[in-house]
């Protein structure tokens, strides 16, 4: 199933692309990395969040662009969602300005309800549940480095958020070893966890551990994220006992196999979740896995609008 199957579809979660979509969106996120193909795309990109945003904003915005396409920045603060208007509403009206919206949002449902009333594709930029096109920037980063995503194993230390779900899904489909690594209270949805089991393709595998050591053993990529995401910043003080033994340092590091890369989906708190001298340090993919927000959104636009 190639990409012009994705046209015209939403993207809430990663598991709404097969593995052959999966597959293909990231073959194309490297041909336009790399210059080899440069596709024209005048439409207009709607951004809609209700959640503070660096890489997000900037990565779709810098994405379409290049394209040659329009950015249109809905902040609530200034449109009437922001005023209590129906998402209802507001989505059947931007069906009729643009061609396709990102929305960054707290609730799944209101992502759910935005695909339900507008005709135009809707993409989650980051829900409470899933955080998709961040899932899309580690895959390629993970297959920029090891050349393949089946068998490599990567463990995620930490929070069972919005992250770790995507990353649960989005590896099992790409046939990798997924260990999650939380504190007991911390453990993602199992609703989530069961549907990477159902989308896993062959050999992959998941492992939901309490041992952040045990998960480190052998790992080709290390990944965490903050301890409290946001809208819990009153809880980060209480949780820095908790996930301490979960942080990214020298020593866990030293666990996992002699060519791992260490990933975080930032922004960072320096010193908590990850130790700034594996920051800096060689093995760190940070900043390509930055970077690769961008391309694989492209790719993400390209292939829903169906542009060739």
């Amino acid at each position: 199933m190639g990409l012009g199957e994705l046209k015209g579809r939403d993207l809430l979660s990663i598991a709404d692309l097969t593995v052959e979509e999966l597959q293909a969106v990231l073959d194309l996120a490297a041909q336009l990395k790399s210059g080899e193909k440069k596709p024209h795309c005048p439409q207009i990109l709607g951004l809609l969040f209700y959640k503070a945003s660096t890489r997000t904003r900037v990565s779709f915005s810098a994405a379409m662009y290049q394209l040659g396409g329009q950015v249109l920045d809905l902040n609530p603060s200034v449109t009437q969602v922001g005023r209590g208007e129906p998402i209802q509403d507001t989505a059947r009206v931007l069906d009729r300005y643009i061609d396709i919206l990102a929305v960054r949002t707290f609730k799944q449902s209101d992502l759910e309800t935005f695909a339900d009333y507008a005709q135009i594709p809707i993409i989650n930029a980051l829900s409470d549940l899933e955080h998709p096109c961040q899932i899309l920037a580690d895959l390629q980063t993970i297959r920029e480095n090891f050349g393949r995503t089946e068998g490599v194993t990567v463990t995620y230390f930490g929070d069972g958020n919005n992250v770790a779900h995507s990353l649960l899904i989005g590896g099992a489909l790409m046939g990798m070893e997924v260990r999650i690594a939380t504190p007991p209270a911390y453990q993602p949805d199992p609703a989530i966890v069961a549907l990477a089991e159902k989308v896993a393709a062959p050999g992959a595998k998941i492992v939901l551990t309490e041992d952040p050591r045990a998960a480190a053993e052998g790992a080709q990529a290390l990944y965490t994220d903050v301890w409290a995401s946001m809208g819990q910043e009153d809880l980060a003080q209480q949780r820095i006992p908790i996930f301490q033994p979960y942080q990214i340092n020298g020593d866990l590091l030293a666990l996992a196999d002699p060519e791992a890369i260490v990933l975080h989906c930032l922004p960072a708190h320096r010193g908590e979740e990850i130790t700034e001298a594996v920051m800096e340090g060689p093995q760190s993919r940070l900043w390509d896995q930055a970077e690769n927000r961008m391309h694989a959104q492209k790719a993400l636009l390209v292939s829903l609008l169906g542009i060739s």
